[in-house]
């Protein structure tokens, strides 16, 4: 089964090898029928800490890194 990437921007890198990514989306609403943005925070792991607030970054599913953490920053090379 292939592994869920998505794309949003880095709102925290306070904390030690993990970063705050806000990934935003738009979904049109069921009965109203206009567009609606939502947004959800993951937190994934950067072991290098090179990415900083305001980066747009792709983050991958991976098994989980600690208690919250089930996402990874996807670097260039990768």
């Amino acid at each position: 089964m292939p592994k869920r990437i998505l794309q949003g921007i880095v709102v925290s890198d306070s904390a030690d090898l993990t970063v705050s990514v806000r990934v935003d989306r738009r979904v049109k609403h069921p009965i109203y029928g206009k567009f609606i943005r939502q947004s959800k925070k993951y937190a994934a792991h950067d072991p290098s800490n090179q990415f900083k607030k305001g980066d747009m970054v792709q983050i991958r599913e991976c098994r989980p890194v600690s208690k919250t953490k089930r996402w990874e920053v996807l670097v260039d090379g990768e």
